[in-house]
């Protein structure tokens, strides 16, 4: 049996079949952890949710942004673009039952046996693994509710930006949600910044920080797998795995095997025309 940790999709559902040949995926031993944003961008994000939802309990998936923002979008939320791809997805006859079962995805992925973590942006260092698992919970809890919709209409905003356990209501769950799915710099003071999501050669310069290189209360044997950030390089960054190969703009769709104790990276060429955004 096999685990492998799975980058963002984004609607590159050619790109997954793919890899999954590459590595050989056996649904009826094998698991897949997808890192969030199966959906969006890319050109067939329809076939990737009925794909991945088909597998049961052969895989797993966290929720990204672009996930939440499908699921805004079924809840009525107007104020946002629809794009192309997601238009299919809100199109099709088995919509329903799809996004139902999106809708009940965790935001955040602790697996016991291999001390690995699995999010779409990242976990605030401010928080130990037990609590970064419960604040995820509160906002499981909300959008399997009757709530959920009153959550989908306040979800969006880059504030509060500094985190304080005496946050509460619609602030409290837009917090922790941006932590879990947009999450990249933190400034000196820890604040969440949403104005640089690119370059690691200029954030020293603007006294902001990767969110994986502040100072973390997560347990030291705590691997974390996360994805989100196209133009940060795949790879290893201490104990930090980062997934995302930028397929959707033409970069890689990227596996890593986690129930192995030595790094087993596997990676296909996107067939995207896009151009490969590159750090500046």
């Amino acid at each position: 049996m096999a685990i492998y940790a799975i980058g963002d999709v984004q609607g590159c559902y050619t790109e997954l079949c793919r890899l999954l040949e590459k590595i050989r995926f056996d649904p009826a031993a094998d698991t897949l952890w997808f890192c969030g944003d199966l959906v969006n961008r890319g050109p067939e994000s329809l076939q990737t949710l009925r794909f991945v939802k088909s597998l049961g309990e052969s895989a797993l998936t966290v929720l990204g942004n672009h996930d939440l923002h499908l699921l805004a979008l079924h809840h009525g939320v107007t104020k946002i673009r629809v794009s192309r791809d997601l238009r299919s997805i809100l199109k099709s006859p088995d919509r329903g039952e799809l996004l139902s079962w999106l809708q009940q995805r965790p935001l955040l992925h602790y697996d016991e046996q291999h001390k690995a973590v699995v999010v779409h942006a990242g976990i605030h260092p401010d928080w130990g693994l037990s609590k970064a698992r419960k604040l995820a919970g509160e906002v499981e809890s909300v959008l399997r509710g009757e709530d959920s919709t009153i959550f989908f209409n306040k979800m969006y905003g880059n504030k509060p930006a500094l985190w304080s356990d005496d946050l509460t209501g619609a602030k409290r769950l837009r917090f922790i949600t941006n932590v879990y799915t947009r999450m990249r710099y933190l400034d000196q003071s820890r604040k969440l910044n949403f104005t640089v999501n690119r370059t690691l050669r200029r954030y020293l310069r603007r006294g902001l920080t990767p969110w994986f290189q502040a100072d973390s209360r997560l347990r030291e044997d705590v691997r974390v797998l996360f994805g989100h950030w196209s133009t940060l390089p795949v790879g290893c960054y201490g104990r930090y795995f980062a997934l995302d190969g930028g397929c959707v703009w033409g970069g890689h769709l990227v596996a890593l095997r986690v129930d192995f104790e030595a790094e087993d990276w596997f990676f296909v060429d996107s067939h995207n025309k896009k151009p490969i955004r590159t750090a500046k």
